[in-house]
């Protein structure tokens, strides 16, 4: 959850903060295998992209939590049941896993 309240607090200042975080996360978990949930490390990256220290207090609204649950539990009720998950709006299924990227050129270009 950690990551999730801070990716939504950077949102919350703008799209452009919202998507240097998005960015920041991915590449320190992916590439620098680096422990996103814990505080001391998504301080570190909020600051690296340059935010705002004071923003981050964003994370403790309890309004982001229960978005992030009720967002969890839509999720889930439609079948997710691991990550990455990908679900075309209006679209039926949803494709989980990694795939190769024809897989997902083809639920995009599906009617």
């Amino acid at each position: 959850i950690p990551p999730h309240l801070v990716i939504k607090a950077a949102a919350r200042i703008g799209q452009e903060a919202f998507e240097q975080m998005h960015e920041r996360l991915f590449k320190a978990y992916f590439s620098e295998n680096r422990n996103i949930t814990d505080e001391d490390v998504l301080r570190e990256l909020w600051l690296e992209i340059g935010l705002p220290l004071d923003d981050m207090e964003k994370t403790k609204d309890p309004e982001l939590l229960r978005e992030i649950l009720s967002e969890h539990n839509e999720a889930l009720a439609k079948g997710v049941t691991g990550v990455p998950a990908v679900r075309k709006e209006g679209g039926f299924g949803v494709l989980i896993g990694a795939e190769a990227e024809e897989t997902y050129r083809r639920l995009v270009t599906r009617g």
